[in-house]
């Protein structure tokens, strides 16, 4: 999906105009339920335009187009880098619309994923959006994005009855772990405390540094958090991805897990216990594939003990 900014002050014509205008007649249920235009059946090309250009000059305020990669127009949306309020120091997404016979496609997903980059890499930490009452859809659409809602309003322009919606903004974290697994078939695992999810336990490893794959990384990551230098990753068992707060950051941290034989021994030497300290890692212990099915505290990934139930394949 590519993603084309509206130009302020550019007036809008011709072959544009008519995609857009063809975009917002064919969501009449948004529109009856809105009361943005007179007739939602009979939306005019002059009405888009007006309606388009009275959002372009609000100060802050980014119209964009979502077209296919070979130019078709699908949605649009509309943000703003914050609120009227002063006490709302989010930006927020104003309107997200994909035309109704491009809709179960994942185009949806794809542009709301791809306003929320933009909004990252512009430094804001959360976005906020309002879904009008009785848009059962769209609540459902948003909330399935990991908003959340935090107040029913009325909104500011019409007086119409809303929820207000709230998300963070979380930066993607690359990122890798191994499986040590000891002769009697026990794995390593640590118990951390996290300030968002809470207590659970984790594989050796951690975030990735920069220009570094995944399996160098599971490497400096398992001598950094045991002293162990002399294991090297085998296969990858799986990849996963979760959210959690890092450092006060919210992250969604994409890992490569992979596994391997070790002995069975304790972490230990240089640097090992203030590693711990900074990963806020409580403590660690070897644990049966017994244990790992009766734990009532998380374990990540979930599912574990079935994937080293499953591993080595046959042969090894």
């Amino acid at each position: 999906m590519i993603l084309d900014p509206l130009a302020p002050g550019r007036t809008i014509q011709g072959p544009l105009l008519t995609e857009l205008t063809a975009l917002y007649a064919s969501n009449r249920a948004f529109h009856r339920l809105s009361g943005d235009f007179p007739d939602p059946d009979d939306i005019r090309p002059e009405q888009v335009a007006r309606a388009l250009a009275g959002d372009l000059a609000v100060p802050g305020a980014e119209v964009l187009l979502a077209r296919t990669g070979e130019g078709r127009l699908v949605g649009l949306a509309i943000t703003l880098d914050r609120h009227p309020d002063p006490a709302d120091p989010d930006p927020w997404i104003g309107l997200l619309m994909v035309h109704a016979g491009e809709q179960q496609r994942g185009y949806g997903r794809a542009l709301a994923e791809r306003v929320e980059d933009r909004l990252r890499a512009r430094g804001h930490a959360a976005a906020r959006l309002a879904v009008l009452d009785g848009n059962h859809a769209g609540l459902a659409f948003w909330t399935a994005l990991g908003y959340e809602v935090l107040d029913q309003r009325v909104d500011r322009a019409l007086g119409r009855p809303c929820a207000v919606l709230r998300k963070p903004l979380r930066t993607p974290r690359p990122a890798a772990r191994i499986a040590v697994v000891d002769p009697e078939g026990s794995v390593l695992l640590f118990r951390y405390d996290n300030p968002e999810v809470g207590v659970h336990w984790a594989l050796p490893g951690g975030g990735l540094e920069a220009g570094e794959g995944p399996r160098e990384g599971a490497v400096r990551e398992l001598a950094e958090e045991t002293g162990w230098t002399d294991l090297t990753p085998g296969p990858l068992l799986c990849t996963w991805e979760h959210d959690f707060t890092r450092a006060g950051v919210p992250v969604r941290q994409y890992e490569h897990v992979y596994v391997t034989r070790g002995p069975r021994r304790e972490p230990a030497g240089p640097g090992v216990a203030a590693a711990h300290a900074a990963d806020s890692i409580l403590t660690w212990r070897w644990w049966t594939r017994r244990e790992l099915t009766e734990e009532r505290e998380p374990v990540w990934p979930p599912g574990l003990g079935r994937m080293l139930d499953a591993w080595p394949p046959e042969g090894d």
